[in-house]
């Protein structure tokens, strides 16, 4: 659902203050762990387009530019953005289709005008909707299938959570799915799923001149993710924290590993 409200306010360029600065860092995704059970969405499309268009209206108001909105139904990031000089592209999960007016203001601010401080409300409210967001896989979502052309991703699984974390680790591991062949400028090698406890890693690293040390290492670093979730302080979400780097260097081929990815990260981003 995609949505660009028009009108002369709505469509008045960016000034030069509501501008994203040249080679600006992004704001970090917000997300969340849901413990509750999913509340199922039943509002017909017809209604869910009426809100979403109110919502896009309310924000383009408060930017003083376009806001083209999708509303989706995610599991993990409730609120991603690409802010341009012109408009705003915003991906919001549907728990802020009743948001508050002050909930409004703080998405404004937060994905709009780069104010990181406003990410502490959103995770407040997001804490606050958890009961909205969908805990099942739906059966359209990718089975893990942890055996690859070239690794094992369960064997490799085993022996990291039998010899760093004395099998304390609890998740399932998978290949993700190759994303289209385009230029991109990163790539993320390995994610990890608090709600599903699910590690997916890219099939980039499916090939035979991979070492199995650096395939070991990226899914080493995301079982981590279950021992250390992020944090939030001073309103933005360290999804990396001070423990999570500490051990994360204990691997026996860090260094080797980074260096690995370093020289090889422009074959990587070429999939």
């Amino acid at each position: 659902m995609s949505l660009f409200p028009r009108g002369s306010s709505a469509e008045r360029a960016a000034t030069p203050a509501q501008r994203a600065p040249e080679g600006e860092a992004p704001l970090p995704p917000r997300n969340r762990v849901a413990e509750e059970a999913p509340r199922v969405l039943t509002a017909s499309r017809e209604e869910l387009w009426t809100r979403a268009e109110s919502l896009a209206w309310r924000l383009s108001a408060n930017l003083g530019m376009p806001v083209r909105l999708a509303v989706t139904d995610n599991r993990s990031t409730m609120v991603s953005f690409r802010r341009g000089s012109q408009v705003l592209q915003l991906r919001l999960h549907h728990m802020f289709l009743d948001a508050p007016e002050v909930i409004v203001r703080a998405v404004a601010d937060y994905a709009g005008r780069g104010h990181r401080g406003a990410g502490a409300l959103l995770d407040e409210y997001i804490r606050g909707q958890q009961p909205l967001i969908r805990q099942l896989r739906r059966e359209s979502d990718a089975e893990l299938n942890p055996l690859g052309r070239c690794f094992d991703l369960r064997a490799l699984y085993n022996g990291v959570n039998e010899l760093y974390f004395d099998n304390a680790i609890q998740a399932r591991i998978g290949w993700g799915r190759m994303p289209p062949r385009r230029r991109r400028k990163s790539i993320r090698l390995g994610v990890y799923d608090h709600q599903t406890r699910e590690i997916r890693i890219h099939p980039a690293l499916d090939k035979p001149d991979v070492p199995a040390f650096f395939v070991e290492f990226i899914v080493f670093h995301e079982m981590l993710h279950q021992l250390f979730p992020s944090s939030n302080r001073t309103g933005r979400r360290v999804h990396h924290p001070r423990a999570f780097r500490e051990r994360e260097r204990t691997y026996p081929h860090y260094a080797a590993a980074l260096r690995w990815e370093r020289e090889n990260l422009g074959t990587l981003l070429r999939g």
